[in-house]
């Protein structure tokens, strides 16, 4: 089969955009999952983190799939959100949409730029959920807030909330962020094992000054990343709940692969989260594929200039962690 398609980030966060829309393609189940390990492997010629193929829907502007580089399909992604929200407004001329996402039709809009020369837009992130069967999570308990799970760490305290995918947040201290800790638990809930038995993302949070925070996740299904969307949306709610930041005021929140803005909102007891960041093209292409065979040939690519823009912000930030991440 040939297909066209653009490779693009949200905060580092790489994917394969495949429209569906106006090329007409009609893959089965099995062929998107058997599209994203494929194209997605990191030691082929694309790679990225995961596919976002861009569907009509019958109640919105358009419709995203996610399907991770394992093949898994993940009902929500943050950053890719972003690619997908600037993909369908400038497919149709809007500066405000509504994109169908598995859980629920979230609002997406184009913003001012976060950094001079970088596409931004802004997208709801909800619904919020902090029952532990949204997860799930198996403790014989409604909810986790702030608490230790004995079977993961004797110090950390742990958050769980689903928005929608499932969260493990971890407030920690510049200590803890080094050494293997997060990466031996993620991979521990992540395998066989009775707590997460869909596995989880986790996420280790370091409060930097007064409105930012760093990030670091390990996403089921891809292992880590330089960035997970509704990672920092969760994180960015949990520093509100623990008095770190505050609901209605921007957030800047810092990763490996850039920074985002985030806001909290509450309503009638319930959260929702703005995420808003950068959505940057790296190439068109159109490959030819070969699925019994499991290969494909790439016949066009053609590099877009837009991250070397990014490239000026990422700097900045690394250069910023450099000096806060150790105090």
């Amino acid at each position: 089969m040939d297909i066209t398609l653009i490779k693009g980030h949200g905060s580092g966060n790489d994917f394969l955009i495949i429209d569906e829309i106006t090329n007409g393609y009609s893959f089965s189940e099995s062929e998107r999952a058997e599209l994203a390990k494929l194209l997605c492997n990191r030691e082929g010629v694309l790679g990225a983190d995961g596919i976002l193929y861009v569907i009509n829907s019958e109640n919105s502007d358009g419709r995203m799939r996610v399907f991770n580089a394992d093949g898994s399909e993940a009902s929500m992604c943050g950053n890719g959100l972003r690619l997908v929200a600037r993909y369908v407004c400038e497919l149709k001329g809007l500066d405000e949409a509504v994109i169908e996402t598995m859980k629920a039709n979230l609002k997406v809009s184009r913003k001012p730029e976060i950094y001079d020369g970088v596409p931004t837009y802004q997208v709801e992130i909800s619904p919020v959920l902090f029952e532990l069967s949204a997860l799930p999570l198996n403790l014989d308990q409604p909810t986790l807030l702030n608490e230790k799970i004995e079977e993961l760490s004797d110090d950390l305290m742990f958050t769980a909330l689903a928005v929608p995918n499932p969260h493990l947040v971890a407030i920690v201290t510049a200590g803890e962020l080094e050494g293997n800790l997060q990466k031996e638990l993620s991979e521990k809930v992540n395998g066989p094992n009775e707590l997460f038995p869909d596995g989880v993302n986790v996420s280790f949070v370091k409060p930097l000054e007064s409105g930012a925070i760093y990030v670091r996740t390990f996403e089921r299904g891809v292992g880590f990343t330089n960035a997970c969307g509704t990672a920092m949306s969760a994180s960015s709610l949990v520093t509100c709940l623990q008095g770190l930041n505050e609901l209605e005021t921007s957030i800047q929140v810092y990763n490996n692969g850039g920074k985002v803005h985030c806001i909290v909102h509450q309503q009638d007891g319930k959260y929702r989260i703005d995420l808003i960041g950068n959505a940057t093209y790296l190439y068109n292409a159109a490959i030819s594929v070969d699925l019994s065979g499991e290969t494909f040939t790439v016949s066009r690519k053609e590099e877009l200039s837009e991250q070397q823009t990014y490239e000026k912000l990422q700097g900045e930030v690394q250069e910023y962690l450099s000096t806060t991440l150790k105090g």
